[in-house]
Order: C-alpha cells, then structure tokens, then sequence
C-alpha cells in the first residue's frame, strides 16, 4: 500500500495504526498524507525503512503488534454501552466522575454525590469532543476515556477544598530566576518566577526505551507549529531544552494519557495552559527536570 491507495484494507492499516497512537482522526479508506506520515513514524520507531509506504515487513511488523479491528471499528461506527452511571446516579463514584471532568475542564460546578443536568450535560460535552457517542450518559468507553485523561482525584478536589501549593517542595535550582521546574515523580510542570508558581499542569515523559533526560537545562528555541522530523508527529508550541527534547503539547497524551508514553520529550495535555505558557517563556530560562 502507499499514498493514492483506496479501500478495506487502507481502513485496517490506519485502524491498526490508530491502535498505536500513530494515526489520528477517522478512518477513511484512502492513504493520503496524514496516512504516509503515520507509516513514516511507525517505520522509524521500528528501524524499518522509513518510506512511508507499507511492505511486507512493515505489514507484518503491524500484525504482531495489534489486533484485527472490527467492521463497526473500520467504518467509524460507535455504538453505546449500557449505562454505568446516568441522571439520578448518586454515591462516590458520581463524586469522582465530577472531580475527574473539572480536572479537564468540563465541569464547573462544586462537586457533588448526584448526577443531575449539569453533569449530563459536561459528559455530552466530553464525548462530543471524543467522538464518543453522545448520551450524557457514562457507559465503560466513557469512562475508560475519561480514566486515562485524568488522575486520582486529591481529597481536596471530591470535597470541594482550595488545594495547597507546596512551594518549598519545588527544587531549589526552581526558586531564582525563570524556570520550568519538572518532576518526574509527580508528572508535573510548574512556571516559577522569581520563586513564585505562575501555573502549573500535568505532564508525563519518555518510556524505559526513549527516557527524558534529567538535569538543569535551558530554552534553546521555540518552535509554535513544529513537527518532528524524526517522528513524523506534530509537537505544537514545542520548547527545545536538550537536544531534540521539548516540552509541547501532545494530542496522544490528551486523548489517551498516563496509557502511552513519549519519545523523550515532556508532554503537556493543557492546550491552553501550554498555549498560555509559550508566549510567556523566553529562550534562556531556565528548565529543571528532576526527580
């Protein structure tokens, strides 16, 4: 297969690929360009010959590594589950659905034990954005989806509490100056300035195999549309620290979070936040990725 190739089989490849995180948006049936550059980033994250097109072993090399994707899958069909949780729901698990929604911005309200129109309401929203079929309604894809975008609710976010900021905790090369201070042990980027936290949001890193390196660091450039030349995959308002390392936004890390991993650089799942952040870091300041 290769670019200008239609049908059944383009559909599996770019399921198969989308089952990787290599391929994003629906599925088509035609290889055009977003197609090639997923092969392309596929290939070279396998040491395969990076041609964009799909021979035997880059074919086969897909087969070991996913499974056969169903009719409805292929054709973008989505059909709900039955109901986990839905209006007139109450109990804890409807506290933590709320808290878990205002982590990414879709509630707003305090959170509460019962699922009334408002939470309906932020569920349709979210599966909206997730193509995900909307109910208002949380069946297991929802909340298998919602799960991987969000952490553990703290206690301070199921009772309604004012959560604290420990800046002490912060690194201490992070409390003079501009830094990106990064914890690796708490998946988080805070923008520190002159000792005090300007913003803060979750982040997660490279795997065992492409780690993100650690240490004090600086802004070599910004890039705001940039993407990668090596993998193929867009990094917008990516910042350069060491190397080909950045700290950008991650479309994988927001639709499928703590589930994947990058190759190497932090991922942010903000796109505001990130959006918010790059116009205010400069190159020069300071980055700190630590434990």
């Amino acid at each position: 297969m290769k670019a200008g190739t239609t049908g059944a089989q383009v559909r599996e490849l770019q399921h198969r690929l989308q089952q990787l995180a290599w391929f994003e948006g629906k599925i088509t049936g035609t290889y055009g360009r977003d197609t090639t550059a997923a092969v392309r980033g596929y290939q070279a994250k396998r040491g395969l010959p990076t041609s964009g097109e799909v021979d035997q072993k880059t074919w086969d090399s897909l087969l070991e590594r996913t499974k056969k994707p169903t009719r409805d899958q292929m054709y973008n069909i989505l059909r709900p589950g039955p109901a986990l949780l839905k209006e007139g729901s109450t109990g804890a698990t409807v506290r933590d659905l709320q808290a878990r929604l205002k982590q990414i911005g879709w509630f707003s309200g305090k959170v509460t034990e019962t699922y009334g129109p408002s939470t309906a309401k932020a569920v349709k929203d979210f599966q909206t954005k997730r193509g995900i079929p909307v109910t208002g309604e949380v069946d297991q894809r929802t909340f298998d989806r919602l799960k991987a975008m969000t952490r553990q609710p703290t206690h301070e976010e199921l009772n309604n509490l004012q959560p604290k900021v420990d800046a002490p905790r912060l690194d201490p090369r992070c409390m003079a100056g501009r830094a990106l201070c990064i914890s690796k042990s708490a998946n988080r980027l805070t923008w520190v300035v002159d000792g005090k936290v300007q913003t803060s949001m979750s982040v997660r890193f490279g795997s065992e195999l492409t780690p993100t390196r650690e240490g004090s660091f600086q802004v070599n450039f910004k890039s705001r549309d940039h993407v990668s030349t090596l993998y193929h995959t867009k990094m917008p308002f990516a910042m350069f620290f060491s190397g080909g390392q950045a700290v950008h936004y991650s479309a994988d890390f927001a639709a499928r979070g703590y589930n994947g991993a990058s190759h190497g650089c932090v991922n942010v799942r903000n796109y505001d936040g990130i959006a918010a952040l790059f116009d205010q870091v400069h190159p020069g300041d300071k980055v700190i990725v630590h434990r």
